[in-house]
Formats: C-alpha cells, structure tokens, sequence
C-alpha cells in the first residue's frame, strides 16, 4: 500500500514538473494536457485521474511554487536579526530560487498573470502574502527605530513591484545580464526609499 502511495507521489510530481516546463514554454491556453501526459510518461487518463482538468493541474503547480518559494523565504529570514535585514533576505531568496529556473520564473510571473481571469484570485493571493512579509518586517523596523515612520504598505508594494518588474524582465529576455546582478543595482535604491543604512552587500556567488 505504501509503495502504491509512493508510485502516486511520484507520478504525480513528474506530472508537475512537466506542466511547469510545458506552460513555461506554450502558455496556459496552448497546452493541451496531452502534452502534459507525454512529457511525463503518463497516460492522458493517468493526468486525469491526479487533476482532474488543466486549470486544476495549473493551480497545483502555481500552489506547489507558492509553497516552495515560501519555505525557502521563512528559512532565510530566520538567520537574520534586522528587521530591515529580514526583509532583504525574502527578496533575495526570490532572485536566487528564479536566477537557477528560468521556466520557473517565467511560470510564476508572466504565465500565471497571462493564463486567464480564473486564476487572477489566486495571484493575487500570493502576491499579497509575499507583500506582506516585506511590510511585517518595515513595520518592525519602524517600531525598533531602525527606520523613521513611513507608509510601509506602500513601501512593501513598491519594493514587490521593482522585484517583480526586474524577475518578468530577465524571464523573458535573452539578454547576457544576470539576475543576481540586475537586483544588485536595485538593492541601494531600495534601501534608501525606506531611509535604511545600507545593509551588507549582496554576494552572487552565493547563487
């Protein structure tokens, strides 16, 4: 019983990592599932029977990229002290899980925007917990004098909006700049719109 749960486990995430490969490249409206189920080496039936259509699938895989990405920011925040620190950890956790998947990127923040008004709610949705991470963290600098009092919901919206712009950038150019670069550039302007000290700075290799 549990080798069978575990065979379903597995299928199941090889249908997902197909699907991001897939919509990456085709988009949400030219994907057939039939696609889906080759790349996978899965029957049509056998997508079928773990999600029961595409748009099903499409908001597994945009759950399974939330819930990761997620992780991956709750952990590198707690190695930090600074609240300001915090925060800069979270967009940092963004740029190097993105700057290793371009198709991941790409997923996340072009086609789940692009893949139709029925999956708006759910974008929405992450973007405001990531949103409300930076500005949990603006706040406690605010209330620790780290920083002088400031609109932090605007403050977070606009620190999402650069680091969106830079990813859905890079996501779909071609161009020789690296990402990790590109936020190097951001990061002072950043930290100087909240009237932050300049925190260490960012090491690329650390990619």
């Amino acid at each position: 019983m549990a080798t069978e749960q575990v065979r379903a486990q597995r299928r199941q995430q090889r249908i997902l990592d197909a699907a991001l490969r897939i919509f990456s490249k085709r988009g949400y409206r030219d994907t057939l599932v039939d696609e889906i189920a080759a790349a996978s080496q899965t029957s049509t039936g056998g997508v079928y029977f773990h999600f029961p259509g595409k748009g099903t699938l499409f908001l597994a895989l945009l759950d399974r990229t939330a819930a990761r990405l997620r992780e991956k920011i709750d952990e590198a925040i707690a190695s930090q002290t600074d609240p300001i620190a915090k925060a800069d950890a979270a967009l940092q956790t963004v740029l190097r899980t993105f700057s290793k998947h371009r198709a991941l990127a790409r997923f996340f923040m072009v086609e789940a925007l692009g893949a139709g008004n029925e999956f708006h709610q759910r974008v929405l949705e992450i973007h405001e917990d990531f949103i409300g991470i930076v500005r949990r963290h603006l706040d406690e600098a605010v209330e620790q004098g780290v920083i002088d009092p400031i609109d932090t919901e605007v403050a977070a919206r606009a620190w999402f909006g650069a680091l969106h712009e830079i990813v859905t950038h890079w996501a779909l150019s071609r161009g020789p700049a690296r990402l990790e670069d590109t936020y190097a550039a951001l990061r002072p302007f950043l930290m100087r719109s909240v009237g932050a000290a300049e925190q260490p700075e960012w090491s690329g290799s650390r990619l």
